[in-house]
């Protein structure tokens, strides 16, 4: 799965938000937004999964425009985990995850064998199959975050969407979700704000700021001292361990 944002722009109210974004994420692609507050991070990805219209721009999946897939062809081609997960309604982890199942059942069609194996997978890779039967509402928000993760895995799409998919997480959960996420081998594009999080895991990285790309390329190109001072407004000291393996520390 490709996904290609062209010149991509959106202004909510009198405030431009995004101001002419492109992006590339390949097959197979672990790809990271970063950026801090306010840089337009989660209006990129609610662009990307249609909550928002762009004003401007072009998104296309596979090549093809994405605003002529209907909401049920684009949910099976794209999966998503957002930042903040309420329902105002009593509903079990299982019906959530069941949720993960709709886009590949005709309408009023019951839910087969299949399905409930699928979601039974999906809730034993995030570690809540034990939960099935508890009301979504009872959860701590990093379980509700892992359930989410669940109906996303449910709906076997060959892109995930994520914007802040460690947030509420234990470090524990933190490294499990992203170690489960990339071992999917699809298509991943992730708003991410822990840098030392995104280097771990991300293969090509975009950061943003004040709505525009300030710069993109591999981690190891764009997690510089200089580009999180420009953009973050911090001193840092990059580093790599005996293992290739990048690290940011932070001084004042």
């Amino acid at each position: 799965m490709k996904l290609v944002a062209r010149q991509i722009k959106k202004q909510l109210g009198v405030t431009p938000i995004l101001r002419g974004i492109d992006i590339v994420a390949k097959e197979k692609q672990f790809v990271g937004i970063l950026g801090p507050n306010g840089s337009g991070k989660s209006t990129l990805l609610k662009c990307l999964y249609r909550v928002l219209q762009p004003d401007e721009g072009e998104i296309l999946l596979n090549g093809q425009p994405l605003h002529l897939f209907s909401m049920k062809q684009s949910a099976k081609e794209l999966a998503v985990v957002e930042q903040h997960n309420e329902y105002n309604f009593d509903i079990s982890v299982e019906e959530i995850v069941l949720m993960g199942r709709s886009p590949h059942k005709r309408m009023l069609e019951m839910e087969t064998a299949k399905d409930y194996e699928i979601v039974e997978a999906a809730l034993r890779e995030v570690g809540m199959e034990e939960f099935r039967n508890r009301s979504f509402s009872s959860l701590s928000g990093g379980e509700k975050q892992r359930v989410m993760l669940a109906r996303a895995l449910a709906q076997e799409t060959g892109c995930l969407i994520l914007d802040e998919p460690t947030n509420h997480l234990d470090i524990k959960y933190q490294l499990e979700l992203m170690e489960l996420v990339k071992a999917r081998e699809v298509t991943v594009i992730a708003a991410i704000h822990d840098l030392n999080i995104a280097a771990m895991y991300c293969d090509y990285l975009y950061l943003l700021k004040d709505g525009k790309v300030v710069t993109h390329g591999e981690p190891k190109e764009v997690l510089t001292p200089e580009n999180i001072k420009r953009v973050y407004e911090v001193n840092t000291t990059v580093y790599e361990d005996e293992m290739g393996q990048m690290h940011i520390l932070y001084y004042a």
